[in-house]
């Protein structure tokens, strides 16, 4: 149904850095004066498509932008243009107020590769300050943006990079009373939507394992809520396991080996662990309370799940080796969906309070609560890797109470620079999940 692409990259640095190089985005600080950056046209060799070098080029300038930490300089402004290997002349570049200048080259390795060339130079410090050289299949063009984009935010912020990444989410259509909900995968700027489920089956929250070849989620195939996983290699969908009653907010392990999921029995919902391999299920919550939403820890020693055991719906932390459960949340309203940021510095969550909804971050030990967004309806917060965005959906409240538009959108730890992730006209999108960077 679906196949990966495969992009074969070689990271090339050849630039030096100096000690006294401090060209960097603080990329935590809300607020921050955006750093100004010019992508030059890309040099062509024998054989290159123009299209595709302005695709790549396109590529970079749009994620970059996205981020919110930089203002591309425009075409028309380019004061020269730098020819590979060549010195640029700094002051015309300061005249314009440039601080970061790129310059590319590609081209044709054979008829079937493409090598993209790039060097990164600091303005003010007169630096190159990175050099890198990838290939990639001629039909892989926006992948080659992607990954260059993922290396000079990487050098420019020191955080981990999110472009050469995607998100699969459920894709609605039709009226609101007969909702057809499809499962769909695209790139996270919204590119290349696919759809991997068909439109006779209801599914939900669909969740990626960590080596991105299996995406484990809720069928009601048959009519019977169970959970299942999707090979994306193959397309073929499996049934996880006959539990005795309704599986559903599946989640991987950090290390692919388990699946944490709801269990719904005797009228009871608890979080159970289910082992890949022995195929064995184990009980993690009890009591008579509704335990749902799991959540690992990225060291996988912990888990974060929301419960109404103290009778609001709030967020628990249990450590998987002792069994210990603390409660974390204590603030007005209620708190639903916890999502443990990839490197274990924050939980996101959605928070009802007051007929609002809202998407916020805090810290595992539940302090330092931070809503970053809020309306009407919004769930499903979910981060990029480098733990310093979120995607999430929202639904618009409709004035006639029937026809109800969800958006997928994207936020920084921040709470600034949220933007809507363009879907095909005519879909709505919900349960988005980001995946971690693509092998």
């Amino acid at each position: 149904m679906l196949k990966k692409i495969i992009v074969f990259c070689t990271l090339v640095v050849c630039a030096v850095f100096s000690a006294n190089a401090e060209l960097k985005v603080d990329i935590v600080a809300g607020g921050v004066k955006p750093i100004s950056i010019a992508v030059q046209k890309f040099e062509m060799g024998p054989g290159v498509v123009a299209k595709d070098a302005d695709t790549v080029r396109a590529v970079v300038e749009n994620d970059l932008k996205t981020t919110g930490l930089f203002h591309i300089v425009s075409h028309n402004a380019l004061p020269e243009h730098v020819k590979m290997n060549e010195m640029p002349n700094f002051k015309l570049w300061n005249a314009i107020k440039t601080q970061v200048l790129v310059q590319a080259k590609m081209d044709l390795t054979n008829d079937k590769q493409y090598k993209v060339d790039f060097y990164v130079w600091d303005v003010d410090g007169k630096e190159q300050i990175e050099a890198q050289s990838l290939v990639a299949s001629k039909k892989s063009v926006r992948r080659l943006g992607h990954i260059m984009s993922d290396a000079i935010y990487e050098r420019l912020t020191g955080e981990v990079g999110y472009f050469d990444t995607q998100i699969v989410f459920i894709a609605e259509t039709g009226p609101i009373t007969k909702r057809i909900k499809r499962m769909a995968i695209m790139d996270q700027d919204g590119y290349g939507m696919r759809y991997l489920s068909d439109e006779k089956t209801f599914v939900m929250s669909p969740h990626f394992s960590p080596n991105m070849d299996t995406i484990v989620f809720l069928s009601y195939y048959n009519d019977d809520p169970m959970v299942w996983t999707l090979d994306l290699d193959t397309g073929e969908q499996r049934r996880l396991g006959q539990f005795g009653g309704m599986s559903f907010a599946p989640r991987f392990s950090p290390d692919g080996s388990k699946i944490a999921l709801s269990l719904v029995k005797d009228g009871i919902t608890h979080i159970y662990e289910y082992n890949i391999n022995s195929k064995e299920l184990r009980q993690l919550t009890f009591g008579d309370s509704i335990n749902t939403s799991p959540s690992y820890s990225p060291d996988g020693k912990k888990m974060a799940f929301n419960s109404d055991r103290s009778g609001r719906q709030q967020i628990h932390v249990l450590d998987l080796e002792t069994g210990v459960e603390n409660r974390i949340t204590y603030g007005a309203g209620r708190y639903a969906t916890p999502a443990w940021s990839p490197d274990g510095q924050f939980i996101a969550f959605t928070k009802i309070a007051d007929d609002t909804f809202y998407i916020g971050i805090m810290s595992p030990n539940g302090r330092n609560e931070k809503i970053l967004a809020g309306g009407w309806y919004m769930e499903a917060p979910s981060w990029a890797p480098g733990s310093r965005r979120l995607v999430y959906y929202e639904t618009e409240k409709a004035e006639d109470d029937i026809e109800r538009i969800s958006h997928i959108r994207s936020v920084d730890i921040t709470g600034q620079n949220i933007y809507e992730i363009e879907l095909p006209d005519d879909i709505n999108g919900v349960d988005p999940t980001w995946s971690p960077r693509l092998q």
